[in-house]
């Protein structure tokens, strides 16, 4: 759930009903996304489809979702009431990946997204891969930004620090923020590539 107040907004990722749920902060329903039933359909509001879609990062008319069970990252134009699929296949990545066009590139249990601090990135916590990946907003390139992909908690260098199930993250200022399930633990990655994890 995110709610903006600037804009008078509640987005609701209804996960088990397969659909977002767009109201205002006095909770009066405004639009339902998705139809309901599970799949990876990208269109207008009514005909677009999701699987137990989890995270949002919200800015201006961008939706983004986390759309877990579809392994996909996807965007919603709340002006044109559309949906489309900006990253991963629909089919969960078989092996660890050093990323790629983001259409065109596996991903695997994608948990939530936080947008960075100049809304060019979306970072993502990938649960499945035990790391946090990076989208490239305006290249549609994806690829890993913390986490080696071996399942521990041990702090250091972004590509050498080992995470366990991250679901879920916020930026704040220089550093991502993330609950890192497995190891019972909030833990902090830099957004600088030369940065650590703590």
């Amino acid at each position: 759930i995110i709610a903006h107040e600037p804009s008078n907004t509640l987005v609701i990722a209804d996960s088990n009903h397969h659909r977002l749920v767009i109201a205002g902060l006095d909770g009066d329903a405004r639009a339902v996304v998705g139809s309901g039933a599970p799949g990876i359909v990208d269109g207008d509001f009514a005909s677009s489809s999701f699987h137990d879609p989890q995270g949002l990062a919200l800015d201006g008319d961008s939706l983004y979702v986390a759309d877990t069970k579809n392994h996909a990252i996807r965007r919603v134009d709340l002006s044109k009431r559309r949906v489309e699929t900006i990253a991963g296949t629909g089919e969960p990545a078989p092996t660890f990946s050093s990323g790629g066009p983001g259409k065109t590139t596996p991903i695997k249990s994608p948990w939530d997204v936080s947008l960075g601090p100049y809304g060019e990135i979306l970072y993502i916590a990938m649960a499945g891969f035990h790391q946090l990946w990076r989208l490239d907003l305006t290249s549609g390139h994806i690829e890993p930004h913390a986490g080696s992909g071996r399942e521990n908690i041990v702090d250091g260098p972004l590509d050498t620090a080992q995470l366990a199930q991250p679901s879920g993250i916020v930026s704040h200022g220089s550093k991502l923020y993330f609950a890192d399930s497995e190891t019972s633990a909030i833990r902090t990655a830099d957004i600088d590539p030369k940065g650590v994890v703590s």
